[in-house]
């Protein structure tokens, strides 16, 4: 779709929000990092294998989000 409208991956009206870490979203996530897509949301806990070193790097240069309250998370995705 970015190619089709000639624009960048994220600036697509799109929002990931991935809450459920089995192997395939982990496998979903990694890919759509690779591809550059920026402003995931997941949660509502990281995943035993995300640590605080790992989560700060995915917030800096990814801008990963935790997911807390649905409605303050609802309303932060739909102002992007």
């Amino acid at each position: 779709l970015a190619e089709l409208f000639g624009i960048g991956i994220n600036e697509l009206p799109l929002t990931i929000v991935l809450s459920w870490m089995e192997q395939k979203a982990v496998a979903i996530l990694w890919s759509l990092l690779s591809l550059g897509v920026k402003g995931i949301y997941m949660g509502p806990v990281p995943p035993a294998w995300v640590n605080d070193d790992i989560l700060a790097v995915l917030t800096e240069q990814y801008d990963l989000h935790l997911t807390s309250n649905p409605e303050e998370d609802l309303k932060q995705m739909l102002s992007a």
